[in-house]
């Protein structure tokens, strides 16, 4: 692929077009966080239900990553993105007329295609750029993630608009992908790999040929990392506005615009992550994502306990838990963190695996997408089944822990193969009597 051709304008106006298109995407993609709340009341689901409610568009989002992505370097990411964005939007506006819990979840499985957008941008916008300067065009890129928490700010606000009418806001948001989709056919262009096959009668690869790379395990190592990184960030934004009103007692509105503090830093930051990743590696910013991650999940694992103590004047009782202010600060700084792993993880792909992208690109999105599907069900059945709502920061600190130990085994076992001299100790240098003093 040669990108020597293409102008810096045409650069920005794809990487513009295809970031703003993923944020109404994602903003749609989430819409369950805050109308789930209403249907939940509605329908009187337990919080099982309600976590299959939410998680079932990440099921579609995610499935879809694959065969959208192989498509992406098939047909080019400029059709396959319209088209993707219209049929989302009749799913979404469909899902007003539904009534009953069955018929949500069909309808639900439609809106999710929204989070299939994502493996089409990485194609599209991957294209575009060199590879020094890959990194931080998909870090720019990624920062749709903000679709988030313009749903658990914004939607709330749109509810009161409507009267309390959660179909009113689906069809809001409806309207606006469609919208979209027109616009970006409007103005962006067929990549450059696109033209570049048309113009030499180059026959794109088969469906096989680009799935080849996912025989290689260091594909699913990166897919755990996103398993995290992306599919605990779209868990949590899903969650967080169910865990405040459980867990604290707020309001809704003031419960959404607390987890938007959570998902506004998981997604802005990724430009960043990704200029990290440029200029002093991705695996080092990955460190930083999972060592911080631990802690932060560690800590909000602490259950609310209830305790007695031996006063003067008697038994004194009271309640040991994490206060609302510093859980709110460890969600903004765990959204950093994991918004920064997210570009991170994006930066190995291309690199590795450059004539891939889409199909790999698929695969990682879509195995990320699925820790957004199950983690928020897994959320559900813990905190019905024992009650303890840091139940689900429990089960994050294992997952980041293991993925931690599994990336830094890695890459060990790789800088052994790479330097073998590494394995015997004899081709060390000695240290002489002044340097070991």
């Amino acid at each position: 692929m040669n990108v020597a051709n293409v102008t810096g304008g045409e650069q920005k106006q794809a990487l513009i077009a295809s970031t703003l298109a993923f944020t109404v995407c994602f903003a749609v993609w989430t819409i369950f966080s805050i109308i789930g709340l209403k249907i939940k009341m509605d329908l009187g689901l337990s919080d099982t239900q309600f976590g299959i409610l939410v998680a079932t568009p990440i099921l579609t989002g995610s499935l879809s990553r694959i065969f959208l992505g192989v498509w992406s370097d098939q047909y080019g990411g400029r059709i396959v993105y319209t088209f993707q964005m219209v049929i989302t939007a009749v799913a979404a506006y469909l899902l007003t007329l539904v009534s009953t819990y069955p018929m949500f979840l069909v309808a639900a499985l439609g809106v999710g295609l929204a989070g299939g957008s994502f493996a089409v941008g990485i194609a599209y916008v991957s294209t575009w750029y060199s590879k020094e300067r890959q990194g931080t065009a998909l870090g720019i890129f990624g920062m749709g993630n903000v679709g988030a928490a313009i749903t658990n700010f914004g939607a709330p606000f749109l509810l009161i608009v409507m009267d309390g009418q959660w179909q009113g806001v689906a069809r809001v948001y409806s309207i606006i992908l469609l919208v979209t989709a027109i616009l970006y056919f409007i103005f962006t262009k067929d990549d450059p790999a696109v033209r570049e096959r048309r113009e030499k009668g180059i026959k794109h690869a088969s469906f096989l040929e680009q799935m080849e790379p996912l025989k290689n395990i260091q594909v699913w190592r990166f897919s755990l990392y996103y398993f995290f990184v992306f599919g605990g960030f779209v868990a949590l934004a899903l969650w967080l506005p169910r865990y405040y009103v459980g867990a604290y007692g707020l309001d809704l509105k003031t419960a959404g615009m607390l987890a938007a503090a959570y998902a506004l830093p998981g997604s802005i930051f990724r430009a960043l992550g990704g200029w990290l990743s440029d200029r002093i590696g991705a695996r080092r910013v990955m460190y930083w994502t999972f060592g911080v991650a631990v802690v932060a999940t560690f800590i909000m694992s602490y259950p609310a306990t209830d305790y007695t103590v031996a006063g003067i004047e008697g038994p004194i009782s009271f309640n040991l838990t994490i206060p609302l202010w510093l859980f709110v600060f460890l969600t903004v700084v765990l959204g950093f963190f994991m918004s920064l792993g997210k570009a991170a993880v994006y930066k190995h792909i291309p690199v590795y695996y450059p004539g891939h992208v889409g199909a790999v690109g698929g695969v990682v999105g879509l195995i990320g997408g699925l820790g957004g599907f199950v983690l928020p069900i897994t959320f559900g059945i813990m905190n019905d089944m024992i009650g303890v709502w840091t139940s689900c920061f429990m089960l994050l600190t294992v997952l980041i822990s293991i993925a931690l130990l599994w990336m830094h085994f890695a890459i060990i076992r790789m800088n052994r193969r790479d330097m073998p001299e590494l394995n015997d100790p004899r081709y060390l240098p000695e240290l002489d009597s002044r340097s070991a003093e």
